[in-house]
């Protein structure tokens, strides 16, 4: 029976150039001008980037030497002189704004994802959407009310709070991204096995998003790093070095005001410790942001 079956069906012979597109289809035509006009949008949306690295590598490396690192920056007309307040400085107050924000922010997320249900968790994930499209400078006006007339002093605690402030709408909505992100039969496993709703989070579930996580953390240092404004309201600007001994409770340097003070001034040597910094702070963020691609490389879920 299945021999008359095989024999009664018509033989097809199948062609390969069949499987061929025809270039001249207007189907083919138009994937060819979409990904013409995708490609040349790309090339335009890389451009700026291109010519703002182009112009800080020419401005900025040859404003850099081994003093810029160590010396503190010089007074108008004065040649010679660095930003190594300043440098010292930013790293101060971002790892004040992530010691803050970072656990508070993957608290948060854990809570929205893992135990948080309904118009609760849609209400904080509205706020923290609100919070995320506040200007820093905002932020830097309340942060001077909130820390600096309190204490009557700026500060790098206030510049810190006020990262940390811009930094806590990243964290969180990246770690919550990450968190659901992972598959809901490895949290079924580990309460298979017995382990508890806090144990499922802490040793599953919490190290499965770990990179994703860092990858959030990065990006929230790379913004914190470059803003301005919140620092010129809490933190100023000082030509000395941070005072220990005074617990920082005084005005403090950092890269982004230095920039802004320097880069309109009319003195030569300024300018040119301004380029170097902005090169330096360029080349900061890009760093943080290679971790973040290191850190998204290992995901392991």
């Amino acid at each position: 029976m299945n021999q008359e079956l095989i024999q009664s069906q018509p033989d097809y012979p199948f062609d390969p150039a069949s499987l061929k597109r025809n270039p001249r289809s207007p189907r083919t035509l138009f994937g060819l001008v979409m990904t013409g006009i995708a490609t040349l949008f790309t090339v335009l949306a890389i451009i700026p980037l291109l010519i703002i690295l182009s112009y800080l590598l020419t401005k900025g490396i040859s404003s850099l030497s081994p003093m810029v690192f160590t010396e503190l920056p010089p007074p108008p007309l004065v040649e010679g002189g660095g930003f190594g307040n300043a440098i010292l400085g930013t790293v101060i107050m971002v790892g004040i704004g992530a010691a803050i924000s970072v656990p508070i922010g993957i608290m948060a997320a854990i809570y929205l994802s893992e135990f948080s249900q309904g118009k609760l968790a849609e209400w904080i994930r509205f706020a923290t959407n609100v919070l995320s499209g506040v200007p820093s400078i905002i932020i830097g006006v309340f942060a001077y009310s909130a820390i600096v007339l309190t204490t009557k002093s700026y500060s790098a605690w206030a510049g810190g709070f006020a990262l940390a402030i811009l930094m806590l709408p990243i964290i969180i909505r990246t770690t919550d991204e990450a968190l659901k992100l992972v598959p809901q039969e490895v949290r079924q496993a580990s309460v298979g096995i017995g382990a508890n709703d806090y144990q499922t989070v802490l040793q599953v579930v919490l190290p499965a998003a770990i990179p994703a996580i860092i990858t959030g953390i990065t990006l929230a240092i790379a913004r914190a790093a470059g803003e301005t404004a919140p620092l010129l309201f809490t933190a100023l600007f000082t030509q000395y070095w941070p005072n220990w001994n005074n617990l920082l409770v005084e005005p403090t340097a950092s890269l982004a005001v230095l920039v802004y003070n320097f880069a309109i001034v009319p003195f030569k040597n300024q300018q040119e410790l301004a380029w170097g910094a902005a090169f330096i702070l360029v080349l900061l963020v890009l760093l943080t942001s290679v971790i973040s691609r290191i850190a998204t490389a290992r995901r392991t879920y």
